[in-house]
């Protein structure tokens, strides 16, 4: 059996953590959202949205590559264990027969965040070499919203045209970009809004980001 440390059950080669919803209100339609981590720079956005969730009432349902894994410690202060514990289901990336990987499996969608080019190009091709990139698919297919948090600067000619392929395949082409009008005063407060949007962009409300509202003690013209 495969195992994730730091859990608190574990059913083949999929994890529930201590609060997993999948019992919580069984009358309910399920409100779940997978979400994928790849091994790009920026893996606090998908930290974030995990901690967001389940306080949103959705069910996270992770997976998190090899690479995220190697990335969550180069960048965070985390154990990978503390990471796939906000999750309600954790699955390893190589059970390609999990839940998410069926379209029968019904969900709000997925965000990939970060997204890596790697990843981005299997999703753009169809190449389902993994459970990240086949519930991306079965996502595409299924006709959910997919977004993809691509997080890579500069970009050539080719990255340009993986997303341009991405996107007339229906998925939402998200790159994390800041943004400053809501003047934030922490690299903790942009993430925060930067993923908030995230989740504004595929239908969950929540208030962690700031409308913009039109300019304030601006003139209107010129």
């Amino acid at each position: 059996m495969l195992k994730f440390p730091g859990v608190h059950a574990q059913i083949g080669a999929v994890t529930f953590g201590a609060d997993a919803s999948m019992d919580r209100n069984p009358g309910a339609k399920p409100r779940r959202l997978v979400v994928g981590i790849t091994g790009a720079s920026g893996a606090v956005l998908g930290v974030r949205l995990l901690e967001m969730l389940r306080p949103l009432g959705v069910e996270s349902h992770l997976v998190l590559t090899p690479a995220a894994r190697a990335t969550i410690g180069q960048e965070t202060d985390r154990k990978v264990s503390d990471v796939v514990a906000l999750a309600d289901v954790a699955y390893h990336p190589q059970d390609v027969g999990a839940a998410i990987a069926s379209g029968s499996f019904p969900t709000l969608g997925m965000v990939v965040i970060p997204c890596s080019i790697k990843s981005l190009s299997a999703i753009a091709n169809c190449y389902a070499e993994d459970l990240l990139t086949r519930a991306a698919d079965v996502t595409l297919k299924e006709g959910r919203p997919l977004l993809l948090a691509v997080r890579e600067t500069a970009l050539h000619l080719n990255h340009l045209r993986l997303m341009v392929r991405a996107a007339e395949a229906g998925a939402v082409i998200f790159p994390p970009v800041p943004a400053f009008y809501a003047r934030p005063a922490s690299v903790d407060e942009l993430v925060t809004q930067t993923v908030g949007r995230v989740l504004a962009r595929i239908g969950i409300d929540n208030d962690h980001y700031v409308e913009w509202r039109g300019m304030q003690g601006q003139p209107q013209n010129g």
